[in-house]
């Protein structure tokens, strides 16, 4: 999946010489945390977040604007003295793998979404993210998740497959993980039912270990 199809396409942006007040009463008005920074030319010059107004005012301001003096003195903060200028962008044509990748590395909640010539074409969120890999993980259904170590060899995932498919079961997803020891696979199968006794039996009469996946998860926890 490309991230030209999971990206949000609708974008609120503001110029930099907006105030800070009106940077945070459309991100209030529109239920956001990212704001792009754009020119004329819808080019991207720079990102402001609700963590970039929060450090450059005091709570008490943000919620206490009857007086004129305060606003005025929010008025008079710019876009520009708080934004992130030349901020980390992530391509149309990248993965939304390459983007998780990203997002855990420079530890960021949003990436603006440019073309090769800087222009704006969107903003990528963790949010979307998580509904992309929900789609693709196709775990909106219904169902189980069953764990099972495999020899790290070619055929195997055929086995779990068709042991799969012959309890005429509907697949919503497969992950194939490293296991801790040499020469093995963790598989974890999302299977779009709530009865899995037979084919969990099928699994052991091929030979494979089932995993409990959350004390394979647990297992993998660095230890203190």
């Amino acid at each position: 999946m490309f991230v030209n199809n999971s990206m949000s396409k609708t974008i609120i942006t503001i110029d930099k010489n907006a105030s800070i007040f009106e940077a945070h009463e459309k991100m209030v008005a529109n239920k956001i945390r990212h704001l792009p920074v754009t020119d004329t030319n819808n080019r991207l010059t720079g990102i402001v977040t609700d963590r970039d107004i929060r450090s450059a005012m005091p709570y008490t301001l943000l919620k206490q604007q009857n007086n004129q003096e305060e606003k005025d003195k929010l008025a008079a903060i710019k876009v520009d003295e708080i934004m992130t200028k030349n901020p980390i962008t992530i391509s149309p044509m990248d993965t939304i793998q390459d983007a998780l990748l990203m997002i855990q590395k420079e530890k960021v909640g949003a990436f603006p979404v440019v073309d090769n010539e800087g222009n704006l074409k969107g903003i990528l969120s963790v949010r979307d993210l998580l509904r992309a890999f929900i789609n693709v993980l196709g775990i909106k259904e219904p169902g189980t998740l069953v764990g099972i170590l495999v020899e790290d060899k070619v055929g195997q995932m055929k086995k779990i497959v068709d042991a799969i498919t012959e309890e005429n079961i509907s697949i919503g997803s497969i992950l194939v993980a490293r296991h801790w020891e040499p020469n093995q696979r963790a598989v974890f199968a999302y299977l779009l039912t709530n009865t899995v006794m037979r084919v969990k039996k099928k699994f052991k009469e091929l030979g494979f270990t089932l995993l409990d996946p959350m004390e394979w998860y647990l297992d993998q926890l660095p230890s203190k």
